[in-house]
């Protein structure tokens, strides 16, 4: 095995062994920097964002990521993620608290923060709120890609809007 002199240079390696693909090796490396360094916050990313996506233990990667946010709360990245974690558990308390500090956070992209919260409203049948946290993800968005899903979001909240509606009939004379 190599041997690495620096925390960075551990950080590193984990990060090409992230890369390629060999997530247990990237998580050996990143647990034995944070045994080494438990105040290294991108770390604490790294293995939350390991645990969510790759090893579907949700627990783990919300304690990482918030581990993250309280060491280094200026770090934009870990943002997205977390607030991602907590719009797919349904989190309501969490979801406003992570988003009111993601909009904060200088670097911060304010159009996927929105679109994650319209998806909660979403998630949650609330569509007006939806359909509002979609606009201002639209008015935030400077990614072509990213515009044509919040575009298409939006028809798609429209069109629940109108399958949930009562119809109203008028008799008139």
């Amino acid at each position: 095995m190599d041997t690495y002199y620096t925390i960075e240079e551990k950080y590193l390696q984990a990060m090409e062994q992230v890369c390629y693909g060999e997530s247990p090796k990237a998580l050996n490396l990143l647990n034995a920097i944070i045994e080494d360094d438990p105040f290294y916050a991108r770390a604490h990313y790294q293995i939350g964002k390991l645990y969510y996506y790759e090893l579907k233990d949700y627990k783990t990667a919300g304690y990482h990521f918030k581990t993250c946010v309280a060491l280094e709360p200026l770090f934009p990245d870990v943002y997205f993620h977390f607030l991602h974690l907590v719009v797919f558990m349904n989190l309501e308390n969490e979801v406003d608290q992570i988003m009111l500090k993601a909009f904060q956070i200088p670097g911060i992209n304010k159009a996927s923060i929105f679109e994650l919260q319209a998806l909660f409203y979403e998630k949650n049948k609330k569509w007006a709120n939806a359909l509002e946290a979609y606009n201002l993800a639209f008015i935030e968005v400077t990614n072509k890609k990213q515009l044509e899903t919040i575009e298409e979001s939006i028809v798609r909240v429209m069109e629940k809007i109108k399958k949930t509606s009562p119809y109203r009939y008028e008799y008139s004379e």
